[in-house]
């Protein structure tokens, strides 16, 4: 990786060199990314990002809220929620209202901090690249 990421940033560079204020900014900001952990690949995923960003800003979600908060079908929420759950991000209870199925999806401490690493780091990145 810290192959690839180096010459990314030369390729950046050179790509910048007719600017030499751009060029600058544009090494900030590989450089930024260098020193910054990797990205939680397990949130970074779109449809794991917006599951785990819906439960941030609710106590709790059911499957079919999830699904159409987040306009995908029962095979994606199901696939991916299932991922969170494994790495102990979300916790997923199931119940029955009457006779009909319920399925609850709740943040966990580990997921909520796995997310604020996540947000910390795109922030500094989109600071990086917007330093001048």
């Amino acid at each position: 990786m810290a192959r690839s990421t180096a010459r990314s940033a030369e390729t950046k560079s050179k790509t910048l060199a007719g600017s030499p204020k751009l060029a600058s900014r544009g090494a900030q900001a590989m450089r930024a990314a260098e020193r910054a952990p990797e990205l939680d690949n397990l949130i970074h995923e779109r449809m794991r990002l917006g599951i785990v960003s819906a439960l941030a800003a609710n106590a709790s979600l059911t499957f079919s809220e999830l699904k159409e908060m987040l306009k995908t079908t029962d095979g994606n929420i199901s696939v991916h929620a299932r991922k969170l759950e494994e790495a102990d991000y979300i916790n997923c209870t199931k119940s029955f209202d009457g006779r009909i199925p319920k399925t609850e999806y709740r943040l966990t401490s580990v997921g909520r901090k796995a997310l604020e690493r996540y947000l910390d780091h795109m922030e500094a990145l989109i600071y990086a690249a917007r330093e001048r």
